[in-house]
């Protein structure tokens, strides 16, 4: 979708179209371009308005970069999908994005969850350091059962819009690329009071929430609309540090795992209560050194409340989308979160008798780090490891982790001097 004016962008060059605005001398257009076809994305379709002919002038047919593109012109305009329902080539699922939209994406990873899912859509969503104004994607969480944790589907329940009212939240953003099935087209069509002027997401994609088949597709890497001046230079400035290509999944990622309590949030004894959660001073700052270093920001915690029977884990989740939410409004945010419910230790009041066992994953084991990996194509040999303990050093140690660093429980600025010290 490349025919947008671009008001905001307006100021740095307003006799371009917005995905023609160059980054580092390049096209932000031409830079997708490249993406698509080093992930075997070949076929391309370019929705072109404002200024369109620049569009087709620089890019024409596509072969110049060993692909075929085509041109779909809104003689006016249409809204974010009513080109979509006015192209007779979409018979088969198709990758829709914005071309004013800076990225580097395994787009195949992505395909693959698309096709897994038999989605009627597939949103791509990741965390962001301002969810406080975008819109949020809720996800389905099947309660634990036997034992084994809670089921995270993928399955989206609810789209949260930012001005939506909204307390405590996982920081889950729609990033604006999305893999749509013709059938979604087909029964949004039926229901449209007109095709004159189509919003895909509030007239096509949060209708079809009810369906069941919507599903979201979470991903850490680099996906930045440029549309301010502000944003423009960051990118540029990614860019040349190597920061965007880094964050491919088709690359090997480097983490700073993080312990929760006493390293994120003040801890005195076991956390239960969602309103004793207070993060420590300077830990938002640190986890927003690590977002900007390129670095994976994960918690990796042991979260026993569970097996003693002190908390549920729906109240833990209520926990998190706290941390989440506190951490958004400082301007960070984490890329992963796992956690073993697991104690053997028996004889407390309402204790859970199936979460008493040995596991593979209580720090300080390795498994949550193996987790991790698995998720996220993680480097453990590159990563560093922050916690309060020497439990998390000894899991480090465990893991193969490059570094682990302990620090005093609570302290103030602790983690933030940590930090500074890995990227100095």
């Amino acid at each position: 979708m490349a025919g947008g004016k671009g008001t905001r962008i307006a100021a740095v060059r307003s006799d371009l179209p917005k995905p023609m605005i160059p980054v580092c001398g390049k096209p932000i257009l031409e830079w997708q371009i490249e993406n698509l076809k080093a992930s075997g994305l070949t076929d391309i379709v370019l929705v072109i308005g404002h200024l369109g002919e620049v569009i087709k002038d620089y890019f024409g047919d596509g072969s110049r970069w060993g692909v075929t593109i085509s041109y779909f012109i809104e003689t006016q305009p249409l809204g974010t999908a009513g080109a979509l329902f006015r192209m007779p080539e979409l018979q088969e699922d198709f990758l829709l994005m914005s071309g004013d939209v800076m990225l580097d994406v395994d787009f195949n990873r992505f395909i693959n969850f698309h096709k897994d899912h038999e989605a009627l859509a597939s949103l791509t969503v990741h965390p962001n350091n301002h969810p406080f104004d975008s819109s949020l994607i809720v996800t389905e969480i099947l309660p634990a059962s036997n034992g084994g944790m809670p089921i995270h589907t993928n399955r989206v329940v609810k789209w949260m819009n930012k001005e939506d009212e909204r307390l405590y939240y996982r920081n889950v953003v729609n990033a604006g690329i999305e893999m749509i099935s013709p059938r979604l087209l087909e029964e949004a069509r039926a229901k449209l009071p007109s095709l004159d002027k189509v919003d895909l997401d509030r007239d096509v994609l949060k209708p079809a929430i009810e369906s069941g088949k919507i599903y979201a597709y979470e991903t850490s890497e680099y996906i930045k609309d440029m549309g301010t001046p502000e944003r423009l230079v960051e990118v540029e400035n990614d860019l040349l540090s190597g920061k965007i290509a880094a964050h491919n999944l088709s690359v090997k990622q480097k983490a700073v795992f993080l312990d929760r309590d006493g390293t994120i949030n003040k801890t005195n004894g076991f956390l239960t209560d969602i309103n004793d959660f207070e993060l420590i001073e300077g830990a938002a700052e640190a986890i927003k050194q690590i977002n900007k270093s390129g670095y994976l920001a994960v918690v990796v915690t042991n979260q026993p409340v569970i097996a003693r029977g002190d908390c549920s884990f729906e109240q833990l989740q209520e926990i998190h989308n706290k941390m989440e939410t506190l951490l958004g409004k400082e301007g960070a945010f984490i890329d992963g979160l796992f956690l073993c419910p697991h104690h053997t230790d028996k004889g407390f009041d309402g204790e859970r008798i199936e979460y008493k066992l040995d596991c593979e994953c209580r720090k300080p084991k390795a498994g949550l780090f193996v987790q991790a990996q698995k998720a996220s194509n993680i480097d453990l040999a590159q990563s560093y490891m922050v916690g309060d303990s020497a439990i998390d050093i000894k899991a480090a140690e465990n893991a193969g982790c490059k570094k682990a660093f302990l620090i005093e429980t609570n302290g103030e600025n602790a983690l933030l001097g940590v930090v500074n010290e890995i990227f100095k």
